[in-house]
């Protein structure tokens, strides 16, 4: 296909009917990006089902934007067997445990506020990985100067050796994630999980109490 036949169709692909206005009537390259990613493919994309028959009652009520929160969960199922497999052999028992270390390899030091905050977990969850890694000798404790309050954590290095040591299975758990995802759609998947993310930890942080009414009326 030559350049000038490409830019036809994307100008087709741009004023089709079908095509929908931006946020606030503002039409931006992020929504024509998204549109044509919802609308091309090169084949038939293989799709599993996941439901049985079409409930004319649930219909009426569901929109698109609601496999979101489904597929993103059953996604999260997917990794979180994969992680199982690769720490079979490691010191760490869980996903957060390396998430938790990998963050510190980062940082000289954090509070365990800090830390917790980072990994989006409530305080009460997050003090119990903290504690799993300090018995292991992973992270260390210390007090804040600045406030005798806190306590701050750090790596230590059977935590170093321990990270660089399952960092190798853990990159392939990454590819395997990734399944059959092209490394254009693999850029396009990150650039909107990051959307996501921006928005979601802004909410965890500064909104978490809100109703869920509330919440929704902070998209824009």
């Amino acid at each position: 296909m030559k350049k000038s036949d490409v830019l036809k169709e994307i100008i087709d692909i741009l004023y089709s009917p079908d095509n929908p206005e931006g946020e606030n009537g503002e039409y931006g390259m992020d929504d024509f990006l998204g549109y044509v990613n919802s609308r091309y493919n090169g084949g038939e994309l293989a799709m599993r089902k996941i439901s049985g028959e079409k409930s004319p009652e649930l219909e009426r009520q569901r929109k698109q934007s609601d496999d979101i929160s489904i597929l993103i969960v059953l996604m999260y199922r997917y990794a979180r067997g994969y992680i199982r497999k690769a720490l079979k052999e490691s010191m760490l028992q869980t996903a957060d445990e390396f998430s938790f270390l990998i963050t510190l390899m980062t940082f000289s030091s954090l509070t365990k506020s800090e830390l917790i905050n980072t990994q989006v977990m409530e305080k009460t969850s997050g003090t119990e990985v903290i504690r799993r890694l300090v018995k292991e000798g992973m992270i260390s404790e210390s007090g804040d100067k600045g406030d005798r309050r806190a306590v701050r954590v750090s790596i230590t290095e059977r935590g170093r050796k321990e990270i660089f040591r399952i960092l190798p299975v853990m990159s392939l758990v990454s590819d395997i994630v990734r399944g059959n995802l092209g490394p254009g759609e693999v850029n396009t998947l990150v650039y909107l999980l990051r959307k996501l993310d921006y928005f979601h930890n802004d909410v965890f942080h500064n909104a978490r109490k809100a109703s869920l009414e509330e919440i929704r009326s902070r998209i824009h």
